[in-house]
């Protein structure tokens, strides 16, 4: 049997995957267990524990705080992951490291592919794009799965909180100038454990997101109209009317076709994974998570 050990199992992803494990061997650590940024920690832990499959998926993703405290995400970012791909050199096992979309600049005009240049424009996308390249260079088998506009909780995200918005308020103005590829983080919890019980076929990075794109403002009227409200309530805004400390990409549309590649399960449209999540969650849990101006930060999938 498998002996996976997930990272950040506190988070939204982590959360997922835990609940996704059930069953299996499985060793879920919160930060509390493990401190990912502790060489002698993680070497410690992996000493112990003798995982066959690592999923990391703790991470720094407070965007904008991250521009006043690039060195604590950093620590978390770039040197967390280098720290387990060495650990794992040593003692064996493969490493499966979450990413982010935030490692383009958002420039672009088509879905990005792995290959293409990446050139962050935020200090998360700078720390998450070092840990990427730690992670590889210290374990080349380990694969590297990017991810963008993950949402479903627990925690703060962007859909829980259109949930809530939609409760509280009459109309609420929503960015409709920044396009992405909305994940339900149930989905990407299950492709990553598919990718960790297929057989192994190297390192390298991949892009896993539901298939096609929206703005945000498509996202938020599509909210409203799974939980039953007017789609109209949602006002289309610019993103020039919102300007926070770290400047969000306005095109973060990933390409999924390295994920098929691989021989992987396709990803399925992002419309249909967003009614299924809707329609398995209690909104009136949500109301504690509504953000102002119906915006949140977000950071690929951690």
């Amino acid at each position: 049997m498998t002996r996976w050990l997930v990272t950040g199992a506190g988070g939204q992803l982590g959360s997922n995957l835990i609940a996704l494990l059930t069953g299996a061997d499985v060793v879920p650590l919160r930060h509390p267990q493990l401190d990912i940024t502790s060489a002698a920690e993680v070497r410690e832990v992996i000493g112990d524990v003798r995982p066959d499959v690592v999923i990391n998926a703790a991470a720094y993703t407070a965007v904008d705080d991250a521009e006043s405290d690039e060195d604590a995400a950093y620590a978390v970012n770039a040197i967390g992951p280098g720290l387990l791909a060495a650990a794992l050199a040593k003692d064996g096992g493969r490493l499966i490291h979450v990413s982010t979309d935030y490692v383009f600049d958002g420039a672009g005009e088509r879905p990005y592919q792995p290959g293409d240049p990446a050139a962050p424009c935020t200090a998360y996308g700078r720390t998450k794009l070092a840990g990427e390249r730690a992670a590889l260079e210290a374990l080349p088998g380990c694969v590297v799965v990017r991810s963008a506009w993950v949402y479903g909780g627990p925690g703060r995200n962007f859909v829980d909180t259109m949930v809530g918005l939609e409760r509280s308020r009459d109309v609420v103005d929503v960015v409709a100038d920044q396009f992405g590829s909305p994940t339900w983080v149930r989905d990407l919890a299950s492709a990553l454990i598919a990718l960790g019980s297929a057989p192994h076929t190297g390192g390298g990075v991949l892009h896993y997101v539901n298939r096609g794109h929206a703005s945000w403002f498509d996202l938020a009227q599509e909210v409203f109209r799974c939980v039953g409200a007017d789609p109209a309530r949602v006002r289309p805004v610019s993103s020039a009317q919102f300007v926070r400390p770290a400047r969000r990409p306005a095109w973060s549309v990933l390409s999924h076709q390295s994920w098929i590649d691989r021989g992987l399960p396709a990803p399925r449209d992002w419309r249909a994974a967003l009614r299924d999540c809707l329609g398995r969650t209690d909104p009136a849990a949500h109301l504690g998570n509504a953000a102002p101006r119906g915006t949140v930060d977000r950071g690929g999938a951690g």
